[in-house]
């Protein structure tokens, strides 16, 4: 079964909308600090990359809205690696209220590991593969369209 990891925040009265809900663009926030957050949680912060020479950069995202959060919630956002394949890899997203059951957000990302010298998209290097091929299922590194 795939790992998730999962970040937790508690939403700011500055992030909501004119109805009084988080606003939409905010999300995107939270899944990029859940993202960075995993990473950190395997050992590859901002030095770490660096010494790699590359990083991770968000290439595509979709976001599905279900329902909305408010200021002074604390959220659950989980994510996880789906599938990887060469410089690309696929991570999903889960939303909610900590402690609920019930889904605020999904979301799926496109991250791609770009070479910051030559800043073209690269092969994930090995090191940072092997860490997170072991949060995933053996289904998810089946070559795919990605």
């Amino acid at each position: 079964m795939t790992q998730k990891f999962t970040s937790r925040l508690r939403v700011r009265y500055h992030e909501m909308d004119a109805l009084g809900h988080v606003n939409n663009a905010v999300y995107q926030h939270y899944l990029e600090q859940a993202a960075i957050e995993h990473s950190e949680f395997l050992g590859f912060g901002p030095k770490r990359y660096e010494e790699l020479g590359g990083v991770f950069v968000m290439r595509r995202i979709e976001i599905e809205y279900l329902r909305p959060a408010v200021a002074g919630d604390t959220l659950e956002v989980a994510t996880w690696l789906q599938q990887v394949r060469g410089p690309r890899a696929i991570r999903r997203y889960e939303i909610r209220q900590e402690g609920e059951e019930q889904i605020l957000v999904t979301a799926e990302a496109l991250w791609v590991w770009v070479d910051t010298k030559a800043m073209r998209p690269r092969a994930i290097p090995q090191l940072v593969l092997d860490a997170f091929v072991q949060t995933m299922q053996p289904e998810a590194l089946k070559p795919t369209l990605l």
